[in-house]
């Protein structure tokens, strides 16, 4: 089990809010009054021994329980374990896998022919070896991602050192395995790079001063041809000051490369842009409320965030429908063709995820957070919908569409069963090539789905995992997210399964508001001014676990990370009569200085922005940091994030951590320097972080 993250949703670098006058006045005593800024100095020197002293207290008191070692060992074992599926990425006549294990800790980056693949034991190509890598050149590197040509000669890797988002990008070749002298290579900063043809990229890099936006991400695209200095670059982009940052992509296939340029104005808002042979860049006629997913036979493939209406007068494609915009017809006629719509789901529905491939759309669709496969094919004027033969009753979902051929592999599992990987030819008949071994017993426990009701009458669903023949209540870990419209379902946790359920524990997922498991509409209900439902969505889960005689306040801990960080200090400070312990993750916390701490400005749209009078009153009404009280009784928490997370930062974590540790309360803090947002580099230091957490669960509850 793992906490949601994704660059985008909770990223960037150290940018201001802009902010007025008068909102910096009104807004000054909270801030000039705060103890605890010093804390802010991510690498400081006063603030880093501090860190050493809390590690150092932390570190005593868990690692010194006899179950910590067991538990750090099986987290280990199972991470390590070389019967792991490796998921990959279908591309050309080829999967790629990134693998780590306990020969290589910082892992290999590999490639296997997809025939050889679906074998037991396949064949697989090194094309590099982060750790041999690191010890050459004497950094911590972690790999990032790599994008390749449509030749599949060369390839840009990106490496981060540490973990964070910020990357150095080099070029890769592929038949000699080295990187590429005098190729295209960009120093540390959060870039984004993305192939236009063998010799061309686009790039958004820190050109200096006015080239990032407040969130700390490039505004402005150039692009940069094989043999030219980088100086040489043209721009052909240039998003606003104001705007969150641009992101690029490459979307390749047989019938050619589409670059796009994605700018951002605002977090949920995105405008599509691409290059035209004379090098110039041209708007493509979606709304901004479009994602794009991809592009096959001259389609781009689209999920909407609002309803459209491409036409005026036109009857609107709802909101978190699937569609199919000819960007090939419109770029050779400059005329605007109409969207065919390929799906849209009903009130308890989403698309969950969606791959598309050369000859389908392969769609993962919810009912009731419970997922399905269905393969969308074109058919003259027309798209057939067939929904793909995988188990029911959890999760089913893609892992990778090939973009040059018919296949496609997709994924199971629930909470009890272990994921299997299905591979399929291209006649929507997936089988199971690879299938996880159950790593815990799973035969004394059952899982049950029940609904809690929201302070507003809202029916909140939630899943339970216990033991068949529980008799009265549990220690029971609540675990949410309930942001960025960010979904949750059934997983296969090992760490949850063989060191909490197994050992008499429970396990409850709450799918609140703000999240995406009801498509945007959910989402939009705890947005802004209306964040306070996705807390009392929580919190009502909680007190419905208990009066069902699951367990009780003392039993029950909470746990969440990123926003679910957010989540679970601000339910603590609200309702801490429900609750025994929490264990809060690489959180936002500081809700008033959020904007100026990490990539905090380009979630404004998620939570408003405390530069407006209006807005900051009602985000101090529920902000931890601001509300917590030295009055008021709580129940111990464990924060837990890293140095190099260059997104939320530790600052929230350490804040909060100081703070309720002078006002007397129950605190530990553990901040591990590698790992960025994950706050983990690798399956070491992930599984220290998560023993760290189970013990403090089971010494609490």
């Amino acid at each position: 089990m793992a906490f949601v993250s994704c660059e985008w949703c909770l990223a960037a670098a150290l940018g201001l809010a802009v902010t007025g006058a008068a909102a910096l006045a009104q807004g000054g005593s909270v801030e000039q009054n705060d103890p605890y800024l010093w804390l802010e100095d991510i690498h400081g020197e006063k603030p880093l021994a501090w860190v050493k002293e809390q590690n150092a207290r932390s570190l005593q008191v868990l690692e010194a329980d006899p179950r910590y070692q067991q538990d750090y060992d099986e987290i280990l074992k199972v991470l390590d374990a070389q019967d792991r599926i490796p998921f990959g990425s279908l591309n050309q006549n080829y999967v790629f896998n990134f693998w780590q294990d306990a020969a290589n800790p910082k892992g290999i980056w590999r490639r296997a022919t997809i025939a050889d693949y679906q074998k037991a034991n396949p064949k697989w190509e090194t094309l590099l070896d982060i750790d041999k890598l690191s010890k050459d050149e004497g950094k911590s590197w972690v790999f990032m991602g790599a994008s390749c040509t449509p030749d599949l000669k060369r390839c840009l890797v990106e490496l981060s050192p540490g973990g964070g988002d910020a990357t150095v990008v080099r070029e890769f070749d592929l038949s000699d395995l080295s990187f590429v002298k005098d190729g295209f290579v960009l120093t540390e900063a959060k870039s984004r790079v993305a192939w236009v043809d063998n010799d061309t990229v686009l790039f958004a890099t820190d050109f200096g001063k006015g080239s990032l936006t407040p969130s700390g991400y490039p505004r402005i695209v150039k692009v940069w041809r094989r043999g030219e200095p980088i100086a040489a670059a043209k721009t052909v982009f240039e998003g606003k000051e104001t705007d969150v940052g641009v992101s690029l992509t490459s979307c390749q296939g047989p019938d050619g490369t589409v670059p796009l340029i994605e700018n951002r104005p605002s977090f949920f808002e995105t405008e599509y842009y691409t290059l035209l042979p004379d090098g110039s860049a041209i708007k493509i006629p979606l709304p901004l409320s479009a994602v794009v997913r991809g592009l096959t036979r001259g389609q781009l493939i689209a999920t909407l965030r609002k309803d459209w209406a491409q036409q005026e007068g036109q009857v609107p494609i709802a909101k978190g429908s699937l569609i199919a915009f000819p960007i090939r017809s419109y770029l050779r006629t400059r005329m605007v063709p109409p969207a065919k719509v390929l799906f849209t789901p009903d009130a308890r529905s989403t698309i969950k995820g969606v791959e598309p491939g050369r000859d389908a759309v392969y769609a993962a669709i919810f009912h009731n957070v419970i997922g399905s496969v269905h393969a969308f094919r074109p058919n003259g004027e027309s798209w057939t919908d067939t929904k793909l033969d995988l188990p029911d009753g959890g999760s089913a979902g893609i892992i990778s569409a090939n973009d040059w051929g018919p296949e496609a592999e997709f994924y199971f599992e629930s909470f009890l069963v272990p994921p299997t990987l299905y591979h399929d030819d291209g006649g929507d008949k997936p089988k199971a090539i690879k299938s996880l071994p159950a790593r815990f017993d799973a035969s004394g426990l059952v899982t049950e789905q029940f609904e809690a009701t929201s302070k507003d009458g809202t029916k909140i669903p939630y899943f339970v995992v216990h033991q068949k023949d529980a008799n009265g209540p549990r220690p029971t870990v609540l675990y949410g997210y309930g942001g960025f419209e960010a979904a949750m379902s059934p997983s296969y946790s090992a760490n949850f399964g063989k060191l909490w359920l197994t050992q008499g524990g429970t396990f409850v997922l709450a799918n609140i508001r703000g999240g995406g498991e009801f498509g945007p509409a959910w989402h939009e209900q705890a947005l802004t001014t209306h964040r306070q439902r996705a807390f009392d969505d929580f919190e009502a889960v909680a007190e419905d676990i208990e009066k069902r005689g699951l367990t009780t306040p003392r039993q029950l801990g909470i746990m969440g990370g990123s926003n679910g960080g957010l989540l679970v200090s601000t339910v603590m400070t609200q309702r801490p009569d429900l609750l025994g312990a929490v264990v809060c993750q690489v959180p936002l916390i500081d809700m008033i200085r959020y904007t100026q701490i990490g990539a905090g400005a380009s979630w404004a749209a998620e939570y408003g922005d405390p530069a407006d009078p209006k807005m900051r009153d009602y985000i101090l009404t529920y902000s931890p940091y601001q509300n917590v009280r030295a009055d008021k009784k709580y129940p111990p928490i464990l924060f837990v994030t890293a140095t190099s997370d260059d997104r939320v930062t530790p600052v929230h974590a350490r804040k909060m951590a100081a703070k309720m540790e002078a006002q007397g309360h129950d605190v530990l803090f553990y901040e591990n320097t590698e790992g960025g947002h994950a706050a983990a580099a690798d399956h070491r230091q992930a599984a220290k972080m998560w023993a760290l957490s189970f013990v403090y669960l089971a010494q609490k509850l």
